[in-house]
């Protein structure tokens, strides 16, 4: 054979090959199509892999699970330690244009409370946040925090209620505890850095399991990959 059919052959394998990728990565395991979506997560310390390794945070374990569902959905994880609602709220409309995602996780509020930010303020920006990915088509979902006891029956009660009430009129979806099973465990010394506020990288699965079950209610149905 000479060297001009083999090369020839050789192109036209490759050709195939790469045609067949293509299709193949346009399909689930389950011979469905990818979904497409793209969700943002907008938070602070608790969703940016504070004091623990790069990839082991509850975002990063997201697009793992994705991944290995073979969902075709892309998790951009947007959290700075530290933020605010106020923070966040200034830097969402930035993040809807550059993302253009069709799902937004908020999960801001602690860092309010830390502050002694005045409630109706976390109210109104969560409320604006909720809307403002509303309006572009996205699907919100909300992310609850609870403070410790020691901040008073009152404010915890108050504080608890701000996520419910801005999902109650925005219609969002809603993770009632990000922690639960983490700061309410048995085992809380076990699960929290030495500051006693940033869960270590263990209790990061928990935290993607309270997410879990609620987010893939909002994203296309697929069935699971074979």
């Amino acid at each position: 054979m000479s060297g001009r059919l083999i090369a020839a052959e050789s192109f036209s394998r490759r050709t195939w090959m790469r045609h067949c990728s293509l299709i193949l990565a346009g399909w689930s395991g389950s011979g469905l199509a990818a979904s497409g979506a793209v969700i943002l997560v907008v938070g602070d310390s608790l969703s940016a892999e504070y004091g623990i390794a790069r990839g082991s945070g509850w975002v990063a374990l997201l697009q793992q699970r994705m991944d290995q569902e073979r969902r075709g959905v892309q998790v951009v994880n947007a959290s700075i330690s530290g933020d605010t609602t106020a923070g966040g709220r200034s830097r969402l409309n930035a993040l809807l244009q550059q993302h253009k995602p069709t799902h937004v996780i908020i999960e801001l509020g602690a860092n309010d409370a830390l502050r002694g930010l005045p409630i109706t303020s976390t109210r109104e920006n969560l409320t604006a946040m909720t809307r403002a990915a509303q309006a572009t088509g996205a699907h919100v979902l909300l992310v609850g925090m609870q403070v410790p006891p020691n901040y008073g029956k009152a404010y915890t009660e108050s504080f608890a209620g701000v996520f419910v009430e801005v999902t109650q009129a925005t219609k969002a979806a809603l993770v009632p505890f990000l922690l639960k099973g983490v700061a309410d465990s048995p085992r809380a010394d076990e699960l929290f850095q030495t500051d006693r506020i940033h869960p270590k990288e263990a209790a990061h699965p928990i935290m993607l399991d309270n997410v879990w079950p609620i987010l893939v209610r909002l994203l296309p149905r697929t069935a699971p990959a074979r």
